[in-house]
C-alpha cells in the first residue's frame, strides 16, 4: 500500500489535510498567495522540525538535494528560504494554533485510556510555563529585562499521555498566575499547579467552575485549623486539616475551606504543605498527583532538546508563533503515530528515526522492525528531585 511513498508522505497522511484546508479557506490564508500555500509552509515546516535544520538555508540545502522526491512528499516546486521566509512572515500564525489544537483533541482520545499512575477518574492537568530567551534587538516585540527579550510558553498538560491540551505563548513579561485568567476551566478536572500560580482569588473562581485544583502553600499562609482527619503517619502524612484563611484579601479572596496535607517526603525528608479544594480523594493521592506535575518539566525539557523551538527561522511575531504551533503539532503527530500503529518505542526514538529516514521508501512499522527502543536518553540519570519546588 505504501510503495514508493515516502515515509515523510505516510507521516503527513495522519494528518486531517480536510480539517486544515477549511481552517485556512475560513482565514483567507491562501488569498493572494501564488508560491507557497499553507500547507506547503506547514510540510516545510514540519520536515524542519523532524529533522532538526539549523537554519533556512539549511532547509533549502537539505530538500534541493533530494529534489527528485519533493514531489512525492507534498511540494510542487523547489523550496527557496526567501519564499519560505516570506510564508513565516504573512501566512497567519492563527491557521496553526487552531490546527494544532485539533490535533491535540485527536490524541488525547487516543490516550484517554491510558493508566496515570494513581487511582483517578478525573482528568488531571499539568500546568506550568517555560521561558524561551531570544535577543532584545532582534525581537523587541517581546520585551522581558532592560537588556534582554523573552517569550513565556504557558501549556496545560494532560497527564494521560502527556499531551498539552492548552498553550498560550506570551511575551517573558506575563506573570504565570495571569493564565489562569485566560483558561477556562473544566468541571470535574484536576489542576496540578505549582505555588507560581498561588493567588486565592483566581483559584476561587475554579472552585466555582467546579474544577478542582492543587497547589503547594507559602511559608506565610495566614489560616486556621477547622478540622483535622485521622492520618498514617508511616506513608509520611503528618496532618491532613480543614482550615479557613485568616487574611483579610485573603479570605475575601477564597471565603471557602481549604484542605492542607502536609506531608514529609521520605526520600529526602522535607516538608511539603498541599493546599486543593478537593476533599474527596486520600491524601496519598494528592501527593503523587503534585509528584506528577513534573511531567510538564520533562514535556518542555524534551521539545527544547528534540524540537526547534529555541531558535528561529525568522524574527517577527507572525513567524516565531507559527513556528512553535507547528512544532506542537509535530509532538503530537508523533504521539498519534505512536498510538495508532501501537509502536513500542518512545517519542525521542520515534523522532531519531524519522530524522534518518524521511527520504526512505518503506513502510513506517518497518522502520522500527529490529530495533531497540531502551535509549539511554529516556532514562535521566540526573533528574532533579521531584519535590524540589
Amino acid at each position: 500500500m505504501n510503495a514508493g511513498k515516502t515515509l515523510f508522505a505516510q507521516l503527513m497522511d495522519f494528518l486531517p489535510w480536510k480539517t486544515f484546508h477549511r481552517i485556512v479557506d475560513r482565514s483567507d490564508g491562501d488569498r493572494y498567495v501564488k508560491s507557497m500555500t499553507c500547507a506547503e509552509q506547514f510540510r516545510v515546516m514540519a520536515f524542519a522540525q523532524l529533522t532538526y535544520r539549523e537554519s533556512l538555508r539549511d532547509i533549502e540545502v537539505c530538500l534541493s538535494a533530494q529534489s527528485a522526491k519533493l514531489y512525492h512528499m507534498g511540494f510542487r516546486r523547489a523550496i527557496k528560504r526567501a519564499t519560505l521566509a516570506d510564508a513565516n512572515e504573512t501566512r497567519d500564525w492563527r491557521i496553526h494554533a487552531e490546527f494544532a489544537q485539533r490535533l491535540i483533541t485527536q490524541a488525547r482520545t487516543l490516550y484517554a485510556g491510558d493508566s496515570l499512575g494513581v487511582e483517578l477518574e478525573n482528568t488531571a492537568y499539568a500546568l506550568d510555563s517555560t521561558t524561551i530567551d531570544l535577543c532584545l534587538s532582534v525581537f523587541p516585540w517581546a520585551p522581558f529585562r532592560t537588556t534582554k527579550a523573552a517569550i513565556k510558553m504557558h501549556t496545560l498538560l494532560d497527564l494521560r499521555g502527556n499531551i498539552p491540551s492548552f498553550i498560550h505563548v506570551s511575551d517573558g513579561k506575563l506573570h504565570d498566575v495571569n493564565v489562569l485568567d485566560v483558561l477556562v476551566p473544566e468541571a470535574g478536572a484536576i489542576y496540578v499547579m505549582d505555588r507560581g500560580y498561588l493567588d486565592f482569588a483566581r483559584l476561587h473562581t475554579l472552585h466555582q467552575a467546579c474544577a478542582f485544583f492543587v497547589t503547594r502553600a507559602k511559608s506565610n499562609l495566614n489560616a486556621r485549623r477547622i478540622y483535622s482527619a485521622i492520618t498514617d503517619r508511616d506513608t509520611g502524612i503528618i496532618c491532613d486539616q480543614t482550615i479557613a484563611l485568616n487574611g483579610y484579601q485573603t479570605s475575601r479572596g477564597y471565603p471557602a475551606h481549604l484542605r492542607r496535607i502536609r506531608f514529609k517526603d521520605p526520600e529526602t525528608a522535607k516538608t511539603l504543605v498541599f493546599l486543593t479544594n478537593n476533599f474527596a480523594l486520600p491524601a496519598a493521592t494528592i501527593c503523587a498527583l503534585y509528584k506528577a506535575r513534573w511531567q510538564v518539566e520533562l514535556f518542555f525539557k524534551w521539545i527544547k532538546q528534540h524540537l526547534r523551538i529555541k531558535k528561529f527561522y525568522g524574527t517577527s511575531e507572525n513567524a516565531v508563533k507559527s513556528q512553535i504551533w507547528i512544532a506542537v503539532s509535530v509532538y503530537v503527530l508523533v504521539a498519534i503515530v505512536k498510538k495508532r500503529l501501537n509502536l513500542d518505542a518512545s517519542l525521542y526514538t520515534l523522532l531519531q528515526i524519522f530524522s534518518l529516514t524521511l527520504f526512505e521508501k518503506m513502510p513506517v512499522q518497518q522502520a522500527f522492525q529490529g530495533s531497540s527502543y531502551n535509549s539511554e536518553q529516556d532514562t535521566n540519570a540526573n533528574q532533579l528531585n521531584l519535590f524540589a519546588f
